[in-house]
């Protein structure tokens, strides 16, 4: 058994996947539901020793699967009570382009979210500002003053029925 594990986490390292067993997904669901739970209570949650706990989230996170733990903050509270879902097409899409527009938005605050997509549109983005004004003025400093925007298309929120930051878990490996 042993081996078997050696050999499938050697295979794993070059596919870049990561075995999972029964209680390794038992404490992935745990953190997704809460995150900022002590080890001890983790630990006890998954019906493990806080040692192994310990052990096994430390290895989740050096292998990439747990990409980090974060707050989950309420826009809306915090005076960004506008979202808009935005769709940039490009002139030129060149690696060099696409990689300069994906520069932009990361230093952009504004800008929560953004995917290069394809076929479509080159970006969709998830923006939260605080109003139509705060909206107007992010178009200003991203899209206007790029030349190589070439067309935006905007979506405004009225209604958010789901947001979910939880990945659907695989079945025992």
């Amino acid at each position: 058994m042993q081996n078997n594990c050696i050999l499938n986490n050697k295979v794993n390292e070059i596919t870049g996947t990561t075995s999972l067993d029964a209680i390794d997904l038992r404490l992935l669901q745990l953190l997704q539901d809460d995150a900022s739970m002590s080890n001890q209570a983790l630990a006890q949650r998954a019906h493990v020793s806080p040692a192994t706990c310990l052990r096994r989230v430390a290895r989740l996170t050096a292998s990439g699967v747990i990409a980090r733990r974060v707050a989950l903050l309420s826009p809306d509270r915090l005076g960004a009570g506008l979202t808009a879902i935005v769709e940039i097409t490009l002139d030129r899409q060149g690696a060099e382009h696409l990689a300069a527009f994906e520069l932009r938005v990361r230093d952009e605050a504004a800008v929560q979210q953004c995917y290069r997509v394809s076929p479509g549109p080159d970006f969709v983005l998830i923006v939260h500002v605080p109003d139509m004004a705060g909206y107007h003025a992010l178009v200003q400093r991203l899209f206007t003053q790029d030349a190589n925007v070439r067309n935006v298309k905007s979506f405004f929120s009225v209604c958010r029925a789901k947001f979910s930051t939880r990945v659907a878990l695989p079945g025992p490996q």
